[in-house]
């Protein structure tokens, strides 16, 4: 298929490179044109703007960074609704807000083209090792053209509902990931006041009911002193934003959310905006040295 791709950012670039990979043709574009090197090394590509990454292509992706970023490479004077053809699919795999999602999906019919969102989780090992869960919402004949590509980049692939139905999935997501992120890190915290070794107790309770994907994966980061970004402390802070805005609409109260989007406030007040979330040990780790 002809495929357009936008946004080669930590995760983006892995998931586009396992599309050139599987034999598809791949024209890109990022903001910072550096990032897309290693894309046009494999044969992908490369484009201006949105609109001439859209143009002519059977499905255009685009995985960028904020809302913001979503509404200027889908309604901008260059941006993908300007240029793509009439029948082809239009797909928004950011974290994003649900009711840019429905709008996205509403602007693409009028121009005569079917949109998905398909938020994904799975970190950047997961893109790396095209190991996503990819959850999208939008139309059903859509999502089944679209599927056998889902397939190259992720392992668990669901159709959720209709156009903000992905997003929301991803919401939940994200929800679900704070309280374990903080349990997680208070684990490990008393884990090294203990005296014990990180290592040894993630081995341990990694495989029993306390197990969770970012106690073995970003535990053992922690366990290394490596808290390089495989998902950004400033976009976490972006989703969490997301989905307290959307619980406030629903009229629903996530304390746990809102105590664990205040430990990331703190983080970025100190300048960790560009570390990944396994961050939040240091964070309460500084916070217990002042006791």
């Amino acid at each position: 298929m002809k495929i357009g791709w936008i946004g080669t950012g930590i995760m983006g670039a892995s998931m586009c490179s396992h599309l050139i990979d599987a034999g598809h043709e791949l024209t890109v574009y990022n903001r910072s044109v550096e990032k897309t090197s290693a894309l046009t090394a494999k044969g992908a590509a490369l484009a201006e703007n949105p609109a001439q990454t859209a143009r002519g292509m059977d499905v255009v992706f685009s995985i960028v960074g904020y809302p913001s970023d979503v509404e200027e490479v889908y309604f901008g004077d260059d941006g993908i609704l300007s240029a793509a053809d009439p029948g082809s699919i239009v797909v928004d795999m950011t974290t994003s807000s649900p009711d840019l999602a429905i709008r996205i999906s509403r602007a693409a019919e009028e121009h005569r083209l079917s949109a998905l969102d398909a938020p994904v989780s799975g970190g950047d090992v997961g893109a790396r090792e095209a190991r996503l869960a990819i959850m999208a919402g939008g139309d059903a004949k859509a999502f089944e053209k679209v599927k056998p590509l889902f397939e190259v980049m992720g392992k668990t692939i669901a159709l959720m509902g209709p156009a903000g139905s992905g997003q929301h999935t991803k919401m939940a997501n994200q929800i679900a990931i704070t309280g374990t992120m903080i349990g997680m890190v208070e684990a490990l915290l008393y884990t090294r006041r203990a005296g014990l070794d990180l290592d040894a107790l993630i081995d341990v309770i990694g495989s029993g009911a306390a197990g969770s994907w970012s106690l073995n994966n970003l535990g053992r980061r922690i366990a290394a002193g490596n808290f390089e970004p495989g998902f950004m402390i400033m976009h976490f802070m972006k989703d969490m934003g997301i989905a307290l805005d959307e619980a406030k609409r629903m009229n629903l109260g996530l304390p746990g959310l809102a105590l664990v989007e205040s430990f990331y406030r703190a983080a970025m007040g100190r300048g960790m905006e560009r570390k990944g979330t396994q961050a939040l040990f240091e964070v309460l780790d500084n916070l217990n040295a002042l006791r």
